[in-house]
């Protein structure tokens, strides 16, 4: 077999490689959501439609797995932002929506709490990491919606993603509270009296 035949071959092992680590990292989402951070990979595996072998092989360790999950989320968050602004709406109405797929994210992070006492370092890096990719997110929406004149200015993006984060604490495991809706409340909350 020659070179050229061996590189293609390569290029579309590591194309299978990737699709089946986003399968997994979407079933480990989905399987977080509802069963928390502690659900046995063989759920994760069945929501994937994988073997378990294959879930190992991708993430040795549950704290692979949690980690590369949550960096995931991240990115799928940090790259909504721009998006949103794209897509021609109100700035306001983009960090509305931008704000709702961030609570989603919040919630299920909630399950990472007692995992992070591990003393992981890949643990330690994820908040910091989180911080690096969202804050700068946040800030272009809030900025975008206050040269727009619809919020008020007086608020950064570090404020409103504390203020929102403390709105989900517990959001997970209550099911009378509904973060969502006070966090539209406030996100409403910042518009700019006219």
């Amino acid at each position: 077999m020659n070179d050229s035949g061996q590189g293609a071959g390569d290029a579309a092992q590591r194309k299978d490689v990737r699709r089946n680590q986003q399968t997994l990292l979407d079933a480990a989402a989905a399987v977080f959501v509802t069963s928390g951070v502690e659900a046995p990979v063989r759920d994760i595996a069945a929501k994937a439609g994988v073997g378990m072998g294959t879930v190992y092989r991708h993430f040795p360790t549950r704290a692979d797995l949690v980690i590369a999950v949550y960096r995931h989320q991240i990115e799928a968050c940090a790259e909504a932002g721009p998006t949103l602004l794209a897509a021609g709406q109100a700035p306001h109405r983009a960090l509305a929506q931008w704000m709702d797929l961030f609570v989603d994210f919040l919630v299920t992070k909630h399950g990472l709490a007692s995992v992070l006492q591990t003393g992981n370092t890949g643990f330690e890096a994820l908040h910091a990491y989180f911080l690096d990719r969202l804050l700068p997110v946040c800030t272009q929406l809030i900025d975008a919606a206050t040269a727009a004149g619809e919020i008020r200015s007086d608020v950064t993006a570090y404020q409103l993603m504390r203020g929102v984060g403390n709105l989900c604490i517990s959001a997970e495991s209550d099911p009378r509270y509904d973060a969502r809706l006070l966090v539209g409340i406030l996100v409403e909350g910042l518009r700019s009296p006219h």
